[in-house]
């Protein structure tokens, strides 16, 4: 939508863009009253470029005000509400549909006002194509859960969850694990839980090894659990008792196909591409309550550890996400390879690259991405199609907890994690030249790994 707003502050008007994304629980259908979410990005010119807009839309197509709608976003440092309402005109049936006045408010206060216009002619096809009848996302994340081990020697299966708490800005990291030795002994289950408050050191319990007792719906081991929208357990100090609502549909991070048939040393991918958290995580002294907390599960089956490895994940607002996992794998041959890159944008509700090989393998040398591996800072790069983005992570030292893994075959790896990592990620588009098509800069906010032996 574009428009102009004149805000009480100013005498003159200024440039409007929203760029919005609509869910709905169920299809709307003219005889009922829909309700659904909204989240996105509303730049007002010289003044605001909010990425994270949340809002909510009604649609009553049988009453006075068909259309009902409010957007919260953030204008210096200052959150306002932009709210209006329409109705449909059987005289004027094109402007009703494609002109939407709004307000703006400030603690209930009147401080602007303006008009949006949706562009029909260039608009209405890319409209069109972007609707989708997902299922419901818990229901695909759901059946994600449930262990893929199937009594075969020399593997291992993680659970692990990630999260932000927007109140206190501490992360959170919950690994679960599943190790089957290469020897054919008896397999176990393990994990820990870690917190990294905004301020303090970091702060971990263990728990395991157990004797692995397979349960159908996800992760059992001394009393920690995983199951569907539900996380809960103690460790140490810690306790925990979650409530986990996925958003969005799954994301692979490897091929799709790799999850499916587990040809290749490892598969990672989301049960859904962001979740959102509620509950408590207990430790020592502290408390965090977590209210619509966002973060991501995420599932790994392998034969064990690369040799070296990088990953992030970060939530880059309005319900975009970027998923990197940089590995250099333990198999001869392959081990003698520079890091291999699966990258995957969900942006738009769309995915880019279109296939994740094309991030790890490209096509006759074009489309090849790139990673320079180390610490505190590590960097991914590359090109597909007609865009390129480059992807800069910092883990400060204070903020990285380092924890020792066995593989099945018992060889040691180690991993440095950091729950508050930094991010700058840059996205460009060939237009005869490079052009600038959009930057996140993620300040303690990201969720990344450097690993080795």
């Amino acid at each position: 939508m574009l428009g102009r707003v004149r805000l009480t502050d100013e005498d003159r008007d200024r440039p409007v863009r929203l760029d919005l994304l609509v869910r709905a629980d169920a299809v709307p259908l003219p005889h009922r009253t829909a309700r659904a979410r909204v989240t996105g990005r509303v730049r007002v010119a010289g003044r605001a470029d909010d990425t994270e807009a949340v809002g909510d839309l009604e649609t009553t197509p049988f009453s006075r005000d068909w259309i009902r709608y409010r957007i919260s976003f953030v204008l210096d440092g200052r959150r306002l509400t932009l709210a209006g309402h329409k109705s449909m005109s059987p005289t004027r049936p094109l402007a009703s549909l494609t002109v939407l006045p709004y307000t703006l408010y400030e603690d209930g206060d009147r401080v602007g006002e303006g008009t949006l216009r949706f562009p029909l002619f260039t608009g209405l096809l890319p409209l069109l194509a972007s609707f989708r009848f997902p299922r419901a996302a818990g229901a695909v994340a759901d059946r994600q859960r449930a262990s893929r081990w199937d009594g075969t020697p020399g593997r291992t299966e993680v659970w692990y969850t990630t999260l932000t708490d927007p109140a206190t800005d501490s992360g959170i990291w919950l690994h679960h694990e599943l190790v089957a030795p290469s020897d054919g002994s008896a397999a176990y289950a393990h994990g820990w839980i870690a917190v990294f408050p905004k301020d303090g050191p970091v702060e971990h319990a263990r728990f395991g090894p157990v004797p692995w007792t397979a349960h159908p719906d996800g992760f059992t081991a001394e009393g920690v659990r995983v199951r569907p929208g539900r996380l809960t357990g103690s460790a140490g100090d810690f306790t925990w008792s979650l409530a986990e609502n996925p958003e969005g549909p799954p994301l692979y991070t490897f091929p799709r196909w790799s999850w499916r048939r587990p040809w290749l040393p490892a598969a990672h991918m989301l049960p859904a591409v962001r979740s959102r958290y509620d509950g408590t995580v207990r430790y020592g002294a502290g408390e965090l309550r977590l209210d619509h907390a966002p973060g991501a599960e995420a599932r790994i089956y392998g034969h064990g550890n690369a040799r070296r490895w990088a990953w992030l994940h970060a939530d880059l607002g309005g319900g975009d996400v970027l998923e990197v996992v940089a590995a250099v794998s333990m198999r001869r041959g392959l081990d003698r390879l520079p890091p291999l890159v699966f990258l995957r944008l969900h942006r738009n509700g769309r995915g880019w690259p279109r296939r994740a090989e094309r991030s790890a393998v490209g096509w006759a040398g074009i489309g090849r991405f790139h990673a320079d591996l180390g610490l505190p800072e590590w960097r991914v790069e590359g090109r597909s199609g007609l865009r390129r983005i480059k992807v800069t992570v910092t883990q400060p030292p204070h903020r990285t907890l380092t924890l020792d893994y066995t593989d099945p075959d018992g060889s040691a790896a180690v991993c440095r994690n950091s729950e508050r990592a930094d991010a700058l990620v840059s996205l460009e588009r060939w237009r005869g030249t490079w052009r600038r098509e959009a930057v996140w800069r993620l300040s303690g906010t990201a969720h990344a790994e450097v690993g080795d032996r």
